[in-house]
């Protein structure tokens, strides 16, 4: 296989409603996307960051800017590139994983789409569609938050998630539980709001039966979490900590979580995500696929990846309608809980020309033969 184009599209999309977490509010998906051309097929791939360094250390404009001096010239530089290559000839480059990710899967999506072979094949699904869930942001109050929640369920979304951070956590999650009620699949996430000295304010939540409780304390605090697992009985899931398959066993060696989200583009891109699923696997220790808003492209990714067999809980992949009116693709809705894994080559979805038109800010050519 050779590159002969790789170019990036800036693309703006407006969400349907405002999404709000500890990090912030969001109003748009404000990102941008890779597109591999080779002598074979094309591929594309979405960039998991955001403009600003906030739910993580990188961003946009800094992952355009690797991709151009650093990554992109060490992978055309191979001979024959393809994607279980490309890992290894970024390793001299440290951290970056978003960015480096975004290359990976733009080769992945191609090269599969050149053997005509789904990526959710290539990767190893063993199930044909994905249990969804939700994430249901911050709102401005309780009442906001129950019609919300509310109208999620009606569409059949089978678990919920509850973005906490101080100040609203407890009340929330009572509210939705004295609401819904106990069947009600709920969970919380954090990413990264509270520290230790919050130990025993989140014990309350103890008492709501939550599935798990996400990322409660800094990226880099494992100590913080192996102490609070010992006070807490709601599981403790990990997400931002975890930015490869061993720090994934790191983590559950030393009792820090006993659920993972698997994020592909936080991780280093598909490949890192399936040994993470596999090193789970190996310690029982379930996994699910989170989020990023991303754009039918991203959407179809993970929905591949999702249909690993370590992949019990349900996901936070959502029908296209959650936040867009309009998608890049042809969009995913939800049926009767689940969405189905895409089964054409590649990510085995198609770029729409004109919503891209309308969507797209700016196209630069990193590399040209």
């Amino acid at each position: 296989m050779k590159i002969e184009l790789i170019e990036l599209v800036e693309v703006r999309l407006p969400l349907v409603r405002p999404f709000r977490t500890s990090c912030g509010t969001d109003t748009a998906r404000h990102t941008f996307l890779l597109r591999v051309v080779t002598d074979a097929a094309e591929g594309w791939a979405e960039f998991g960051g955001d403009p600003g360094p906030v739910y993580s250390p990188e961003f946009a404009a800094g992952a355009e800017r690797v991709l151009l001096d650093h990554l992109v010239p060490r992978v055309v530089a191979l001979h024959r590139p393809s994607a279980a290559r490309i890992a290894e000839a970024l390793s001299p480059i440290k951290g970056h994983h978003m960015a480096k990710a975004l290359l990976e899967t733009a080769i992945l999506d191609a090269e599969c789409r050149a053997h005509a072979m789904p990526l959710a094949t290539y990767l190893g699904a063993v199930r044909d569609r994905v249990p969804a869930g939700v994430s249901v942001g911050i709102t401005d109050t309780i009442a906001d938050l129950l019609k919300t929640v509310s109208g999620y369920l009606e569409e059949g979304y089978v678990r919920i998630k509850l973005k906490i951070e101080p100040g609203w956590d407890l009340e929330p999650v009572r509210a939705v539980r004295h609401e819904f009620g106990d069947e009600l699949v709920l969970q919380a996430d954090a990413n990264t709001a509270y520290s230790l000295a919050d130990a025993g304010h989140l014990r309350r939540l103890d008492e709501f039966g939550l599935v798990q409780i996400e990322q409660p304390l800094d990226a880099d605090d494992l100590r913080g979490h192996v102490e609070l697992a010992k006070v807490l009985r709601t599981p403790i899931c990990l997400d931002e900590s975890i930015r490869s398959a061993r720090d994934a066993a790191t983590a559950i060696a030393l009792g820090a979580c006993r659920i993972v989200n698997v994020k592909p583009s936080r991780v280093g891109g598909y490949l890192e995500a399936r040994r993470i699923h596999d090193v789970c696997a190996a310690h029982g220790i379930p996994v699910w696929c989170g989020g990023m808003l991303e754009t039918g492209i991203g959407r179809a990714q993970n929905l591949a990846l999702a249909a690993l067999p370590g992949f019990v809980l349900p996901n936070d992949i959502s029908a296209s309608s959650r936040y867009y009116a309009e998608d890049l693709t042809e969009p995913f809705e939800l049926d009767n809980g689940s969405l189905p894994v895409p089964d054409g080559p590649g990510s085995g979805v198609t770029v729409l020309p004109a919503a891209l038109r309308r969507y797209s800010v700016s196209t630069r050519a990193l590399y040209a033969r």
